[in-house]
């Protein structure tokens, strides 16, 4: 290969010397066909880059928007504005252009089903330039995010208290009906001496199928979808069981604290819905309990609130539970049942009157919170009930005190609004017009 390549060289060094010579034609000919014999190709070295595919985008167009500082001072660049800058390259999509053809592995798959995709051209389509232009026109005006009612979260179209779904299924154990829910998406920095300042995205979310499973978990990364994936797929591998009263709320009122978050939580009747921070509201939907009222006191932090929530339920006592500690009947006396004695559990071994000490703490509310008292503030009466103004107004209010509540007990007592003194004076009765008899009705009757 070597000595072909010096006898090539020879030749150029002929040619050359040749030109220089002015040879003739019949001479320089013969080494012209020993050159294309060979196999060469003579190339000529051109430039093709150039400002505009040289520079990115960005730098074309800040080169046009931007102002020196000098510019702005003196009041230059002000209707400059970054809603100027478009993206050309928006709408295109990689392997469809103006003509319309198909790419098998770029604009369409290899294979599709059993059969092998061929290239293909298909007709133009006449509106695309229309498409692009109405795409770029649309870039510099913000749109909100239009999401239904119920897909909304805990304020509008952001992330926390919206649904991102079950959680991957783990081999071939799926999350059939389960669901996932956001408490807290934040962006966190770690600095660091080689690497600097770190960024990442952090995602508080609680799973659960809504009957007494449930879980929560913390993920991060470098992306929002990446940081949910974590968040979820972990929530899924920490699920403990919950236990609930008649499947609709907490056991029992209960005390629990984690750091400087303390949360008070009363157990509810049905139809008493959820009256906590929206933090406890999205975990109890997520758990499956329906009825229940929490008060915090302190930080509320929504990591705190979430670990002090969890381990209050993770601490719960069933009724049968507590039965058996104290060793008594437990018996309810609720509104719903006019405050009939109703026994919910019973111990094995139930102590007599002799048997229980005179300091053992027998109340029920003190039992569940750990004997700490919940502080409730002292109601004072309004600034306005010792002027004389205000017990005139009473005065003439007087016979119209409590005049809903009458009414309605008179219709579901005697089906009708009547004096006590009815039976005896029959005027008594709330006089009622008689219909109106249409003309139809009165020719029917006929």
């Amino acid at each position: 290969m070597a000595v072909q390549l010096l006898n090539i060289t020879k030749t150029f060094q002929k040619l050359t010397v040749s030109a220089r010579c002015n040879l003739a034609p019949t001479i320089v000919n013969p080494l012209r066909e020993e050159l294309f014999q060979k196999q060469i190709l003579v190339c000529s070295s051109t430039r093709n880059a150039n400002f505009f595919n040289k520079l990115p985008a960005q730098d074309l167009w800040k080169g046009i928007t931007s102002v020196s500082n000098a510019g702005k001072k003196r009041g230059r660049g002000k209707n400059v504005s970054k809603s100027k800058i478009k993206n050309l390259n928006r709408g295109q999509v990689m392997g469809i252009g103006k003509a319309n053809i198909i790419w098998p592995g770029l604009s369409a798959p290899i294979l599709r089903g059993k059969e092998l995709v061929e290239q293909q051209q298909l007709p133009e389509d006449p509106e695309r330039e229309k498409k692009l232009i109405a795409l770029r026109d649309q870039m510099g005006k913000f749109k909100h995010q239009k999401l239904s009612p119920i897909e909304r979260g805990w304020s509008g179209a952001k992330l926390p208290g919206r649904s991102i779904g079950p959680p991957d299924p783990v081999g071939e154990d799926t999350f059939e009906g389960f669901d996932t829910k956001v408490l807290e998406l934040k962006t966190v920095f770690n600095m660091k001496g080689n690497f600097g300042r770190k960024r990442r995205l952090s995602v508080l979310s609680v799973t659960g199928n809504g009957n007494g499973v449930g879980g929560f978990a913390l993920g991060k990364g470098l992306e929002t979808k990446i940081a949910i994936r974590k968040s979820k797929n972990r929530a899924g591998q920490k699920l403990i069981h919950v236990k609930r009263f008649n499947d609709h709320t907490v056991c029992h009122d209960f005390f629990t604290q984690f750091a400087t978050t303390k949360i008070y939580v009363y157990q509810k009747p049905e139809g008493y819905g959820l009256v906590c921070h929206r933090a406890i509201k999205t975990i109890c939907e997520m758990v499956g309990i329906k009825n229940l009222h929490a008060k915090i006191e302190g930080s509320k932090n929504v990591s705190k609130i979430t670990k002090a929530f969890f381990l209050g339920l993770i601490r719960q006592k069933s009724p049968e539970e507590i039965a058996e500690e104290k060793k008594l009947h437990l018996v309810q006396f609720c509104k719903e049942n006019n405050f009939y004695p109703t026994v919910i559990a019973s111990p094995k071994e139930c102590r007599k009157q002799e048997e229980i000490p005179k300091d053992e703490i027998l109340d029920y509310k003190q039992y569940c919170f750990d004997g700490k008292v919940v502080l409730k503030k002292k109601k004072h009466p309004p600034f306005y009930s010792t002027y004389e103004s205000y017990e005139i107004y009473l005065r003439k209010q007087e016979k119209l005190r409590n005049q809903d509540q009458v009414r309605n007990h008179l219709i579901s007592e005697y089906g009708e609004i009547r004096s006590f003194l009815a039976e005896k004076y029959p005027e008594c009765v709330q006089y009622r017009h008689p219909k109106k008899v249409s003309e139809e009705e009165v020719d029917e009757n006929a």
